[in-house]
């Protein structure tokens, strides 16, 4: 469902030293035994903290070896991106791209380099050769316990070491600090993180949090699955579901059966919901279980789906999960029923499709700030430990990374840092951090100027791409999208996250710099970093409130895309009103609030107007005969409203445009700009939906 995949930009704006351009350097540069690597001691560090800003700044770059990390282990990459977190601390000289193919989003924003500020290697691995001595040895973690690579991690930071494997370390002459193997045995996750609160949390850095999967499931290459089965209509309703057995004796005989689920039709979200899953071995029963049970957890292989609130387990778009049963030894018949809805696509093979590998990312920001890191399910025990680690931080701490579990830990994680003062920021893709956050750039404070409109008895629609507090999807997919031909055809809102201005300056000055007419930068949620208003205790919110508006004030943004906190009796939305919304008032200069509700309607007037998000699946006629539904019997006598939501994931410009196609065809409507749209709704005498 997340492409990474963008084009190179032919007009970069990201500025180091006193130099810019746009111009690569060629694909090999000197020898890396030709570069300076002065040892760094422990307290060697660029870093800069400033009262007011939730991040640091680092130094600003000056010379960049860049190379690409692509088709290295999960282990030679975590490798390099804690040695990177050493050099850059001090300042950033390493610069690493993560994804295959060409024009990846990584090297779209190094291109934005002079050609005389970047070195391109062939060869990454070379680079521990030239900056070796930067590191005073390596923290060896326990392939058999997970954890560890989180633990290893923090422990990197904090004794200026890089994490390796034992054979690593050997291979490249780092001395063993700290030895982890066979360390956190037999203990689990919340003993684990547990032993890392009392042992390391007084020594980290207090002013940030993070969160990342110490491992992930990557595939293997050559797999071949066998299609078992495919759902060949746009089915959202689960008017198909049934239980279907599959015959799957075909795929005896190898090392296990695996089973994967995923969306048919990949654009709308849509896709395979199982309920249930009984396989049977000649006759007898060897898997029963329901999803996210603790029954399923022996099968469940792999994938990066959720759990819905029909006790499902769902793959939407380019998600999947993948079951592995094994029969026993000689069995000739095996069959599975599952209890299925909804846009599948069921695919078998007796290979395993994966293998589980180390997680790099966002490594070199948590090793350079001397964080801590954990992973920990923000539900149950786990979620007991999470809260006590979020207590022990100031109010308005930011916590970068993710949580587990996927849709479920999104809210449940979300929702428990709000309740202990704390804000997310999405950045387990965040890459280079530690070269973006010392690149500096001239951002304009002044919100853009408004093109005021006569208030006419029009349907207004404003259109606002999502997931702009997403530190990650600002530096990647929006960069892809922002990039389409197509952008600046139609006017369009794109939410982003303010506190780029301190975690890429140069990326936020970009997407500023690079705006037409037609395009709208608005704040993602719910501010100064992704959270639930109602959610955060007394008058706490407060405090994020008047970070929110320094944020605001240093980007120029005066409109927001927010989000309140979730009623658990219909797992809807709370309206912003109340407390919150006077919050919000009284305490920034927003002119607009685009509230996450789905269904639409105004939900606050006056000065700072609220309105609810409206968003609906489907392609750009679906969507407007949704619109025209949720206009209903509208009889022209006074201005109607809608905010509607774009999925960034499943839509691209070109589909805005096709959208605007349709619109345009019916002259009840008029597209304008989010900041023209709160100003049409805040003068409209008697404006609908209500």
């Amino acid at each position: 469902m997340i492409t990474r995949r963008q084009f190179l930009a032919t007009n970069g704006l990201i500025v180091a030293g006193t130099a810019t351009g746009a111009v690569r350097s060629g694909l090999f540069g000197p020898s890396p035994q030709a570069l300076a690597a002065p040892t760094a001691t422990a307290s060697d560090s660029g870093i800069r903290w400033t009262t007011g800003r939730l991040l640091p700044t680092f130094a600003e770059p000056v010379h960049l070896h860049a190379a690409s990390v692509a088709s290295l282990p999960g282990e030679d990459q975590l490798l390099l991106t804690t040695l990177q977190g050493l050099v850059n601390r001090r300042k950033p000289a390493l610069y690493f791209v993560y994804d295959r193919g060409a024009d990846t989003p990584d090297e779209r924003w190094l291109a934005g380099f002079d050609q005389d500020q970047v070195t391109l290697h062939a060869d990454a691995l070379s680079l521990i050769a030239a900056y070796r001595d930067r590191a005073a040895g390596a923290i060896v973690y326990d392939p058999e316990v997970p954890d560890s690579i989180n633990i290893a991690t923090t422990l990197a930071g904090l004794e200026n070491a890089v994490v390796a494997t034992a054979e690593q370390a050997a291979r490249y002459g780092f001395p063993i600090i700290e030895d982890l193997r066979a360390r956190f045995a037999g203990q689990d996750k919340v003993q684990i993180y547990r032993w890392q609160l009392e042992h390391l949390w007084p020594r980290c850095e207090h002013r940030l949090l993070a969160g990342l999967p110490p491992t992930r499931v990557v595939d293997v290459e050559g797999v071949s699955w066998r299609e078992v089965a495919r759902e060949t209509q746009e089915i959202r309703d689960s008017s198909n579901r049934a239980f279907l057995t599959f015959d799957l004796s075909q795929e005896l005989g190898g090392e296990a059966v695996y089973l994967r689920f995923a969306d048919a039709f990949t654009f709308d979200g849509w896709g395979a919901s199982v309920g249930g899953l009984v396989a049977t071995a000649d006759g007898a029963v060897i898997a029963e279980f329901i999803p996210g049970t603790a029954d399923e957890e022996p099968f469940l292989f792999s994938g990066n789906s959720a759990i819905g609130g029909d006790q499902n387990r769902f793959a939407d778009g380019g998600n999947y999960f993948v079951y592995r049963l094994q029969p026993p030894a000689g069995t000739t018949s095996f069959t599975v029923t599952v209890d299925i809805w909804n846009q599948y696509l069921v695919t078998a093979t007796d290979t395993a499709p994966s293998r589980r590998e180390p997680v790099a990312y966002f490594r070199d920001y948590v090793v350079a700030t001397r964080a801590m890191v954990v992973w920990l399910d923000p539900n149950g025990e786990p979620g007991e430990l999470l809260a006590e680690i979020f207590d022990r931080t100031a109010s308005t701490t930011p916590y970068l990374g993710w949580f587990s579990n996927d849709v479920a830990g999104e809210w449940g994680g979300v929702d428990l840092a709000a309740a202990h003062r704390v804000e997310v920021f999405a950045a387990d893709f965040y890459m280079n951090g530690t070269v973006h956050g010392g690149v500096h750039a001239d951002i304009s404070t002044r919100p853009r100027r408004l093109r005021q409109a006569p208030v006419e008895n029009r349907i207004y629609l404003t259109l606002t791409f999502g997931e702009g507090d997403n530190l990650q999807f600002c530096q990647r997919h929006l960069r892809e999208l922002w990039d389409h031909p197509d952008r600046g055809r139609v006017p369009t809102n794109w939410t982003i996250s303010p506190v780029l201005a301190d975690a890429g300056p140069a990326i936020y000055r970009y997407f500023q710099k690079t705006a037409t007419a037609n395009d709208l930068l608005i704040c993602g949620p719910s501010g100064a970093g992704y959270t639930y208003g109602g959610s955060w205790p007394g008058a706490s919110f407060a405090d994020y409130a008047d970070v929110t508006e320094r944020y605001l004030r240093r980007t120029g943004l005066d409109l927001v895309y927010a989000y309140n906190n979730r009623n658990d009796s219909d797992n809807g939305w709370v309206p912003l009103d109340g407390a919150v919304l006077e919050t919000y008032r009284t305490r920034t200069s927003l002119r607009g609030i685009i509230q996450s509700w789905e269904t639409g309607g105004i939900l606050g007037a006056g000065e700072l107007p609220v309105i609810g998000n409206y968003s609906k699946p489907g392609n750009a006629a679906e969507y407007k005969q949704a619109l025209d539904a949720h206009v209903g019997e509208w009889n022209g006598e006074s201005p109607f409203f809608i905010a509607a939501g774009i999925n960034a994931w499943n839509w691209n410009p070109h589909d805005i445009v096709e959208l605007a196609a349709l619109v345009a065809e019916d002259d009840r409507y008029r597209i304008v700009l989010a900041d023209t749209f709160f100003d049409l709704l805040r003068r409209a005498p008697n404006p609908q939906p209500r």
